[in-house]
C-alpha cells in the first residue's frame, strides 16, 4: 500500500512538473519574440537619430509629413503599432508628423481631395486604405502637382499587396513596419503605374494592383464557410462549387482602345545639389567636345504595356481546384469586382494605364533585389 501510493505521488508530481516545463518553455519563447521586437525598435530608432541630427540651413524648414492612418486596420491593432513601432522613428528624424486618423470606410479619399500641400504622405494601414488615399488623390483638380508628392506606405493591414514591391519582407511585423519606415526617411522613390477604372456613372476609381473577377474570385467568397477543415478549406471551397456547377465559366468582352502618348517622366524627389562652377565648366567642355548620343537614357522605360490575363476554358477539375488553391488569396464574389483587394459592384468600365503616375518610398535593398534578379 505505501509503495501504490509513494508511485501514486511520484505520477502526480511528474505531470506538474511537466505541465510547469511546457508553461515555462512557451513563456521564455513569448519572452524572447519581445526582446528582440525591442532590438528592432531600438536598432531603427538609433538610424532615425542620425537623420534628425543633421543640420539645416536657416531658411530650411523642417520635412512636412501627413499620415492617413486607419487604426481599424489589422483587427483594430494598428494604432498601436504604429505608435509603438513607426512614431518614434519619424520623431527622431526630425520630421513634421500630422496624423489623420479615419473613422468609417471611404473617409480616406474625402480627406485627400482637400488635404493641404505637404512633402510627403505617408499611408499607415492596407490594401483598402492605401486603395482610398490612392483614388481621393488622383480625383483632386490639382492631382497633375499632387501626384509628384511622395509616398510612403507603412503595412499595418491584414493585406499589404503592394509591400513585397517595395520592401524586404520578413516572418516579424515589427521588422516589417520598422524597415517601411526607414525607407521612407532615406528618400529612395521608384515610380509605379496607376490603373483608372472608370464605370459608365461613378467617379473613377484608381488601383495599383489590379481589377479581377470571374470564377475563381466568386469560389473565394465561399472558403471561410469551411473553416473547420483548416488547410484543406480552399480545396473543399473549389471542390464542392464544381459538384453545384461545372464547367464554370463566365463571359466577359473585352475591346482595346488606341494607345495615347505616352507622358513625360515624373521628375526625381530628391533634387542634387547644385555642382560647383568649376565642375559645371569641365563638364560643358566635356558635352562640346564629346557630345552625348541623342536618345540614350540608361535605366528608363520605353514601352508602357497593360496585362490582360484570361484563364483557359477547358479546365479539368483538378486543374481548377490546383490553380484555385493558388490564386484564391483575393476575396470576391458573384457580380462584384474585386480592386486591390477591394470589392466593387461589377458593371460595364473603362480602364486606362496611366504610367509611372505616382512616386513611392523603396528600399535600397528592395532596388538591388529587383535590378539583380533583371540581369
Amino acid at each position: 500500500m505505501n509503495v501504490f501510493v509513494l508511485f501514486r505521488t511520484l505520477r502526480n508530481h511528474w505531470k506538474k512538473s511537466t505541465f510547469a516545463v511546457c508553461v515555462l518553455s512557451y513563456g521564455g519563447y513569448w519572452l524572447y519574440g519581445k526582446h528582440c521586437d525591442s532590438l528592432l525598435r531600438r536598432e531603427a530608432c538609433l538610424v532615425a537619430r542620425e537623420f534628425g541630427r543633421q543640420q539645416i540651413a536657416p531658411q530650411e524648414r523642417l520635412r512636412k509629413a501627413t499620415v492617413i492612418l486607419n487604426p481599424a486596420a489589422c483587427s483594430g491593432k494598428a494604432n498601436n503599432l504604429f505608435e509603438k513601432n513607426a512614431a518614434p522613428i519619424l520623431h527622431l528624424a526630425g520630421v513634421e508628423v500630422t496624423v489623420v486618423k479615419t473613422d468609417y470606410e471611404g473617409q480616406a479619399k474625402k480627406l485627400m481631395e482637400f488635404m493641404e500641400q505637404t512633402d510627403m504622405v505617408i499611408v499607415a494601414g492596407g490594401d483598402g486604405t492605401l486603395q482610398e488615399v490612392v483614388t481621393g488623390l488622383l480625383r483632386r483638380p490639382d492631382q497633375d502637382s499632387f501626384s509628384n508628392t511622395p509616398i510612403g506606405f507603412i503595412p499595418l493591414g491584414s493585406h499589404n499587396s503592394l509591400s513585397p514591391s517595395l520592401h524586404l519582407l520578413s516572418d516579424n511585423k515589427v521588422k516589417d513596419i520598422t524597415s517601411a519606415t526607414l525607407s521612407i526617411l532615406k528618400g529612395e522613390t521608384v515610380p509605379l503605374d496607376v490603373l483608372q477604372i472608370k464605370g459608365e456613372k461613378e467617379q473613377p476609381v484608381f488601383a495599383l494592383m489590379g481589377l479581377r473577377w470571374g470564377a475563381f474570385r466568386d469560389v473565394a467568397a465561399t472558403i471561410s464557410k469551411y473553416w473547420y477543415l483548416g488547410p484543406l478549406k480552399t480545396n473543399a471551397a473549389h471542390w464542392f462549387s464544381t459538384l453545384r456547377e461545372w464547367p464554370l465559366v463566365r463571359e466577359v468582352s473585352v475591346s482595346c482602345l488606341a494607345p495615347s502618348l505616352r507622358p513625360p517622366d515624373l521628375p526625381p524627389y530628391n533634387k542634387p545639389p547644385r555642382p560647383n562652377l568649376l565642375h559645371r565648366i569641365i563638364r560643358r567642355l566635356k558635352n562640346y567636345y564629346s557630345p552625348p548620343v541623342e536618345g540614350e537614357l540608361s535605366g528608363t522605360r520605353i514601352n508602357d504595356s497593360l496585362m490582360i490575363c484570361a484563364e483557359p476554358g477547358n479546365f479539368t477539375v483538378g486543374q481548377f481546384i490546383t490553380v484555385g488553391s493558388v490564386v484564391a488569396v483575393c476575396f470576391g464574389a458573384g457580380g462584384v469586382y474585386n480592386i486591390d483587394n477591394e470589392e466593387y459592384e461589377a458593371m460595364p468600365v473603362e480602364v486606362m494605364l496611366l504610367p509611372r503616375k505616382l512616386r513611392f518610398f523603396m528600399s535600397a535593398e528592395r532596388r538591388e533585389q529587383l535590378l539583380s534578379q533583371a540581369q
